[in-house]
């Protein structure tokens, strides 16, 4: 029997799973592998700050997307070889393959940043992970007024434009709760200007401008003083704030840099147009893992998904 395995049961790795399990035969195994069964709708992470998601909203078992036929295994990575065409987990032995898809994902790490990660959950908060958008939720609830700083660390990041959401539900937050005139917003950004592209950017500027939102540009963050509550960049620049939304580094799995198959942050090489690494023919990559320029996104995933099938 030929073996297809896939790494990772996001978006990404499901959709694959589910598409190849009904276009192969019983002559191929389909083994899905991921370190538990739970599946996070990741761009309500955005909404549960503000009560327009609830989070068992945005949280569901991953079996319930998974067809039958297919294998799905539950322990964390901790090798993949090519050479060897292998897979190890931590508890669940390893798996040989004939075919390998990995979609792995990408996830924050504030450890990164000097300060950061010290000074996470006091008056500094993200969103882009389940436990983090509720505690940004109560932190939010209980802020009377002064200044609220949404910094991008570094790109890439998921979802580029939802810092940039988040800066525009927190000014509609605000004025529902009445206090927005005591609320001075700043968003502070390594981009050149409100977003990537120019036409969105001269859109985005003016919808900043039109909601009192002062950008700031071209902040290539260096470290945070949380007892200070003071960000500063390379240049020596520095923004203060009396809440900090952080969007950390985003880096691809761990388990990638230490099997020697990324880059440095945690991202897969490959050929944008096929999304295979070089010289592997059987081993494909897709979805926020990748270092393919385009968005990490669930739209990008499914699409690259389509293409490769």
């Amino acid at each position: 029997m030929k073996k297809l395995v896939i790494l990772g049961a996001g978006s990404a790795g499901t959709m694959m799973a589910n598409k190849m399990r009904k276009d192969l035969d019983d002559d191929w195994s389909i083994t899905l592998i991921d370190k538990d069964n739970v599946h996070y709708y990741q761009p309500g992470y955005l909404f549960v700050p503000f009560d327009i998601n609830k989070p068992q909203e945005i949280r569901r078992s991953r079996r319930e997307f998974i067809k039958p036929g297919i294998d799905f295994v539950i322990s964390e990575l901790t090798n993949v070889d090519w050479e060897k065409q292998e897979v190890s987990t931590a508890t669940e032995g390893k798996f040989k393959y004939d075919i390998l898809v990995m979609a792995t994902g990408c996830d924050i790490r504030p450890d990164e940043i000097e300060g950061l990660e010290a000074g996470w959950g006091n008056d500094i908060y993200g969103y882009y992970r389940f436990n983090d958008c509720q505690e940004l939720g109560r932190a939010l609830k209980k802020f009377k007024g002064g200044k609220l700083v949404v910094n991008i660390a570094e790109m890439p990041i998921k979802c580029p434009v939802a810092p940039l959401e988040f800066a525009f539900l927190a000014d509609w937050y605000f004025h529902q709760r009445g206090i927005r005139d005591e609320v001075e917003m700043e968003f502070v950004t390594p981009l050149a200007g409100a977003f990537t592209k120019p036409v969105a950017t001269r859109v985005l500027t003016d919808a900043c401008g039109d909601k009192n939102i002062k950008i700031t540009p071209n902040f290539a963050l260096a470290s945070v003083d949380h007892t200070k509550k003071v960000i500063q960049a390379y240049d020596g620049s520095e923004v203060d704030y009396d809440m900090l939304v952080s969007i950390p580094p985003n880096f691809g799995a761990q388990v990638m840099i230490d099997s020697g198959l990324a880059d440095p942050m945690g991202y897969i090489p490959v050929d944008k147009h096929t999304l295979q690494p070089e010289g592997q023919e059987n081993v494909w990559v897709l979805g926020d893992g990748t270092d393919v320029p385009t968005s990490k996104a669930g739209a990008v995933a499914h699409f690259q998904g389509d293409v490769l099938h």
